[in-house]
């Protein structure tokens, strides 16, 4: 595996027309443009088409790497990403009429976005576990199930006061443990 480093070495030989480089860098970075490629296609030869392109454009664009700032990776997928888009775009059809087609698509999130959600909320449980029992318990109340602080000093025996002193010390905690 090749360091941000490594990659913007080799753009910058691409830049100068270093065939040798422009392999290397292929080699080293195709199959995560092809995958950006696949996830906004959606099809396996559109995508393998992009990425052709994109590396084309690559060739042709490596000269000016350095004047964007980005770290080579960002350079290379926003690149990519962009003309995946552009052939998106020119696939939709302009002038269909789609008013009379039910929305079909699915309204829950992508499969990644769900991984990323579970992966989070796991995060989030076991830094609420370090909380003392009452305090995440409030929390919990407080933030997902929408109950006031005034609910929750009753339910806990403290003064109101003592409630929102508890929910700030403990998102404080929470924000340190899910920094770490």
């Amino acid at each position: 595996m090749r360091t941000p480093a490594d990659i913007e070495q080799l753009i910058l030989k691409v830049g100068l027309g270093d065939r040798n480089a422009f392999s290397t860098l292929y080699d080293a970075t195709s199959a995560k443009l092809f995958g950006v490629c696949l996830r906004i296609l959606n099809n396996t030869a559109e995508a393998e088409d992009a990425v052709q392109e994109a590396f084309v454009r690559i060739w042709q664009k490596s000269h000016r790497y350095g004047m964007t700032g980005n770290s080579p990776m960002t350079w290379l997928i926003t690149l990519t990403r962009n003309l995946a888009i552009d052939r998106l775009r020119a696939r939709a059809p302009r002038t269909a009429d789609l008013g009379d087609v039910p929305d079909m698509r699915d309204p829950g999130p992508t499969p990644e976005a769900a991984a990323i959600a579970a992966s989070e909320a796991a995060r989030i449980g076991s830094c609420l576990d370090e909380l003392e029992a009452p305090r995440a318990d409030a929390v919990r109340g407080a933030y997902l199930k929408g109950e006031s602080y005034q609910e929750l000093a009753a339910r806990h025996g403290v003064p109101l006061n003592t409630m929102r002193t508890w929910l700030r010390r403990s998102l404080l905690k929470l924000k340190d443990c899910l920094s770490r």
